[in-house]
């Protein structure tokens, strides 16, 4: 695998030297074009790449400074994403405010914000949902299918977003974007890269190629990214068996302007993971002495979408700018088990077809009011089965599936906000009108159910600019989440041994959540302060009921917990232009308490004290240099359900800190390279939830060839 690796980046360099020469003026004028890629430090983009100012469109559907808009805004810039050399797009979260990222298994990942997880954030791509119909409201691994190679930025809004999103926006909304296509008044003008990383903790290879032109009238581009890791070493040079996957993902784009003022975007995208072994069950955990499983893999896990944009920028009576979007997006989540000491081999198939059409528009109302207004439907479709084969007999038999085969869920949502400016006041309120449809039809196993629960959401937030650097944020949100298919049906043997029965009398889950602290974006200096309180009522959570199927204890979902959440969320940026020198931090505390049949215990999975802390120093334009440790404290409050699950020490997950080294150096215009040293005292360690301990000392080779 080492000489495959070297090979690839020796033949990356070659195409890179060997490429046709395109003048220095060009070169330099495309980078600013294409924002801060590894390897050009002293481009315009990467001057502005790590500050806490920067444009953002998720918290209020519609490009405005960072700073400036009440939410509280975690952003990762292209850059960011280019320096983290990640796996999954949630890797560049890592230490970023607010964000929290566990890690079930190799190539899967989830952030956790304020505390929660899962289907109780929602997560989009270029505007379109990513949660489905059969999303978990705890860790689940259909995040790692987006293409994190492939993307321009992630925002992150942290806290309750229902009246611009809807259901699922509980805890926040994390977004991932693409780039957009780019078009030329001047002919076609084509630009391109190739990417390589290789990393030895896992002996891994990431490579990417992607190309874009665009004339006047019509742009176009197309990507495609190969991932090959291996089994990973930890801290103290243990190998971990059953860690090691393959993806391969694809993008496309074609874009045209037939009209002034009128946009049409077709995009495709297209990842899998053929066979992904789920480590966590196939090693033994805590209080384990066997394994869950002797065979468990997600075989094949995929991701397919396609969506059609059409974007107008042209004024009329009824709105100033607005989007249609009509996508259709399949996730395959099917599976190869079979558990520890039984010759039952059990095959799933298992598919989500999300429908979905989205319109938003925005509209000036004189000097100081902006209205945003938007419908959207949503329809999932879920399709599910299950065969069990003795491989001693050979028998074949056809078993409950996983998720009810033939449910559907519907949506529809009407929403309305106003960005109100007065003097030093920015005031965001709006509300949104949301109803459900939700239908399992009966079976042997499964009642038959049909649930249309709806509700009235909104929020409002204030920023208030005291100095011209500083300002007061506050927000006030309400959260609506009705159950979906996961909830009202999943059934069948579930991690920790046990076995889920369905219950048909879910409610919807709803929550309340404060915040407010104050955003600073001076000249040398930005930085954040934020403070949450959210209140979850009528929370769904897994519950023992007593009983006992086929060796598991039988857990059912059920509207029993009532949770309270707080936190801190802090971050500072400081940056002196003699020496180019930055310094940066951040923290994010969270606790979590629940209530539930008359008894109080800490939430599940809450992070400790985590952030990072840093510095990069540019000696000169083309040499970048930056030594960074991220940490997290020790987390002993654990919830009834953590302290006997195997992915958590029973007695808490302990504190660490890494050190960790980074340089990039422009070799030429064009030409970037960067070499980065983590955990270099080759610490074992886990992040507080996950099922893999994190890779001992790591060195990871990433080259950038931009044309």
């Amino acid at each position: 695998m080492r000489r495959r690796v070297m090979f690839s980046l020796a033949v990356a360099i070659a195409v890179a030297l060997l490429s046709p020469a395109v003048s220095a003026q060009s070169r330099a004028e495309r980078d600013a074009r294409e924002a801060c890629v590894p390897g050009t430090p002293d481009s315009p983009a990467c001057a502005e790449a790590h500050t806490l100012d920067v444009i953002q469109v998720t918290a209020t559907k519609r490009p405005e400074s960072s700073l400036e808009v009440a939410a509280a805004t975690t952003i990762v810039t292209r850059a960011e994403l280019g320096e983290a050399a990640m796996q999954t797009p949630m890797d560049a979260l890592h230490g970023e405010v607010g964000t929290f990222v566990q890690q079930t298994t190799p190539g899967q990942g989830v952030v956790i914000v304020r505390g929660l997880k899962g289907s109780e954030v929602l997560h989009l791509v270029d505007g379109f949902r990513l949660n489905n119909a059969i999303f978990r409201n705890s860790p689940n691994q259909y995040i790692a299918l987006v293409d994190g190679q492939s993307l321009d930025r992630i925002e992150v809004v942290r806290g309750p977003s229902s009246t611009l999103y809807g259901g699922d926006a509980m805890g926040g909304v994390v977004q991932m974007l693409t780039p957009a296509l780019r078009y030329s008044d001047a002919g076609w003008n084509w630009s391109g890269g190739l990417r390589a990383i290789a990393a030895s903790a896992d002996d891994s290879l990431i490579g990417r190629a992607e190309v874009a032109g665009g004339s006047e009238r019509v742009a176009v581009s197309l990507g495609a990214t190969s991932q090959e890791v291996n089994d990973l070493r930890v801290g103290g040079g243990d190998v971990r068996p059953q860690s090691g996957l393959t993806a391969r993902s694809g993008d496309f784009k074609v874009g045209a302007k037939p009209v002034e003022g009128h946009e049409f975007v077709l995009s495709v995208q297209y990842a899998e993971q053929p066979r992904t072994p789920r480590h966590d069950a196939l090693v033994p955990g805590f209080g384990q002495t066997n394994p869950e499983n002797a065979l468990f893999f997600f075989e094949p896990q995929q991701r397919r979408f396609a969506q059609l944009l059409w974007r107008i920028d042209a004024a009329n009576a009824l709105f100033d700018n607005g989007e249609l979007r009509v996508g259709r997006q399949t996730i395959v989540d099917d599976r190869r088990t079979r558990a520890f000491g039984t010759p039952n081999l059990e095959i799933e198939r298992n598919r989500d077809t999300t429908t979905g059409f989205v319109g938003q528009f925005g509209k000036q109302i004189g000097e100081h009011h902006h209205l945003s207004y938007g419908v959207e439907v949503y329809r999932d479709t879920v399709d599910s089965s299950r065969t069990r084969t003795n491989i001693n007999t050979g028998a074949t038999s056809v078993r409950a599936p996983r998720f009810p085969d033939g449910s559907w869920m519907k949506s529809l949502a009407l929403y309305v906000a106003d960005d109100w400016r007065v003097g030093r006041f920015d005031i965001n309120a709006g509300l949104r009108y949301s109803r459900f449809d939700v239908k399992i039809p009966e079976s042997v196993d499964v009642p038959g159910v049909r649930l249309d629960p709806d509700d009235l959401t909104g929020n409002i937030g204030v920023s208030i600019e005291l100095a011209e650097p500083l300002r007061f944020v506050a927000n006030l949100g309400r959260g609506f989440r009705a159950p979906n298919i996961f909830d009202l049906g999943i059934f069948g043997v579930r991690p920790g041994n046990r076995y889920s029965e369905p219950n048909p009398n879910l409610t919807p889950e709803s929550v309340i959540s404060f915040d407010a602290g104050f955003k600073y974006g001076g000249e040398r200096m930005s930085g954040e302060l934020i403070a949450f309180r959210s209140r979850y009522r009528d929370k769904i959570a897994g519950v023992l009921t007593g009983e006992v199927r086929d060796g598991a204890l039988v857990v059912q979902n059920r509207n029993i917990t009532q949770q309270d959440l707080w936190g801190v969320e802090a971050g500072a940026r400081y940056r002196s232009p003699e020496p180019d020198v930055e310094l940066y931090a951040t923290a994010t505390y969270t606790r979590g308490d629940e209530r539930s049949e008359g008894l109080e215990f800490p939430a599940d999975r809450i992070p400790p004290l985590y952030g990072k802390l840093g510095a990069r120093w540019k000696p000169n334009g083309r040499l970048g240099l930056e030594a960074y440790g991220y940490y997290a404290t020790e987390q002993t409050r654990l919830s009834p359900r953590d302290a006997v699950d195997p992915r958590i020490n029973p007695n808490g997950t302990g504190g660490w800190a890494t050190l960790n080294l980074r340089a990039d150096w422009r070799i030429f215009d064009g030409l970037g390279i960067a070499v980065r040293a983590e955990n270099l005292a080759d610490k074992r360690y886990r992040e507080h939830g996950s099922g893999l301990d994190e890779p001992g000392r790591n060195f990871i080779v990433s080259l950038d060839y931009r044309f």
